[in-house]
């Protein structure tokens, strides 16, 4: 396990594990399932406590062989654990990102698989569910490229930067969700490739959306938030 008792707050009978299960929440009425995260992220709990449960699963041809499970290279390497670590950096600097709340994993020889708990960042909706609603503002563009900005500032090299993980509130603060496999890095093109691949998903999730839903100049209004920060 690795956690923050302060963030975790009081645990059922001081065991941490009913925590992972779904059905555990299924159970007190505080589950829903969460848009994307491959069918394996939750909203979970209520009140003060409402956090997003992720199970980590494989994306693309090696998830045909291997749906969650990875090979063990050590506690350091478990990605769950490396997300934790990344997360609790990030939220301790002030960046708007969710904030870690406990993460285990469970060996079993060679393999492991792991979980995740993060703190639900409330009032929120992803940029691609808002593009399917309406057009967004140039402030929204601008906000989301100052955002990416900060954290590419900050040395933060997104693994998969695209408009299902830049989250949006009613006040237009945008957040920035789902750090698997990402990491520190000195200063070079991962930062040109992270807004490449935001540009691709863009283009692909509005391709089906009636005109006016993303253009280049919402695009260069992005990027005029981006480099204004």
């Amino acid at each position: 396990m690795l956690s923050d008792p302060t963030r975790l707050g009081n645990v059922e009978d001081g065991d941490p594990e009913p925590l992972f299960d779904p059905e555990f929440w299924r159970r007190r009425g505080e589950l829903t399932a969460a848009p994307g995260g491959r069918g394996a992220a939750w909203f979970v709990g209520e009140g003060e406590r409402q956090w997003v449960l992720r199970h980590f699963r494989r994306g693309g041809f090696i998830a045909r062989v291997s749906r969650d499970s990875y090979v063990w290279t050590g506690e350091d390497r478990v990605r769950a654990f490396a997300e934790w670590r990344l997360l609790n950096l990030l939220t301790d600097r002030g960046l708007r990102v969710p904030r870690p709340i406990i993460a285990r994993y469970q060996r079993n020889g060679l393999i492991y698989r792991c979980d995740l708990i993060t703190q639900r960042i409330l009032d929120t909706e992803t940029l691609s569910a808002l593009l399917s609603k309406a057009p967004l503002p140039e402030a929204t563009w601008r906000a989301v490229g100052a955002s990416l900005a900060q954290l590419h500032r900050a040395g933060v090299d997104h693994a998969d930067l695209n408009a299902h993980n830049v989250l949006v509130d009613s006040k237009g603060m945008v957040s920035v969700i789902d750090f698997d496999r990402g990491r520190e890095r000195a200063p070079g093109t991962w930062s040109t490739r992270n807004l490449q691949r935001l540009r691709r998903s863009l283009a692909k999730i509005t391709l089906g959306l009636p005109p006016g839903r993303y253009s280049a100049e919402n695009w260069q209004w992005l990027l005029a938030g981006y480099k204004a920060r």
